[in-house]
C-alpha cells in the first residue's frame, strides 16, 4: 500500500521527506542500504539520499506543478530481507 507524504512541494523547492522503518525492522534488524527511484518522468530530481539503521532520507528538487509523483524506496537489511515501499507526492504551485 503507497503513503502519501502529507506535505506538498512546490518546484520551486528544495525539501528533505523521511521514511521510518523502525516498526518493520523490529529491534533486532538495521537498514544496510536505501535506493529511491521516482515512477513518473524525470522532472523531480533526486538531489540526495541517506539512511541510518532504522530511516532513510530523501532530498526532493524541481517537479512539475500538478503532478503526483510516485517514489519507491528499496531498503535492505543487515538481516538479510528486502523492503519496497512506495509514497506518493503531490507537487503544485503554492
Amino acid at each position: 500500500m503507497a503513503l502519501t507524504w502529507p506535505a506538498i512541494k512546490d518546484p520551486d523547492e528544495v525539501k528533505d521527506y523521511n521514511l521510518d522503518w523502525s516498526a518493520l525492522l523490529g529491534a533486532s534488524d538495521t537498514i544496510t542500504s536505501s535506493t529511491w527511484t521516482i515512477d513518473e518522468g524525470d522532472s523531480l530530481t533526486i538531489d540526495s539520499d541517506s539512511a541510518t539503521t532504522t530511516a532513510t532520507t530523501i532530498w526532493l528538487s524541481a517537479g512539475t506543478a500538478g503532478t503526483n509523483y510516485s517514489l519507491l524506496n528499496r531498503v535492505v537489511t543487515a538481516g538479510g530481507r528486502t523492503y519496497d515501499q512506495t509514497v506518493r507526492l503531490k507537487v503544485r504551485v503554492k
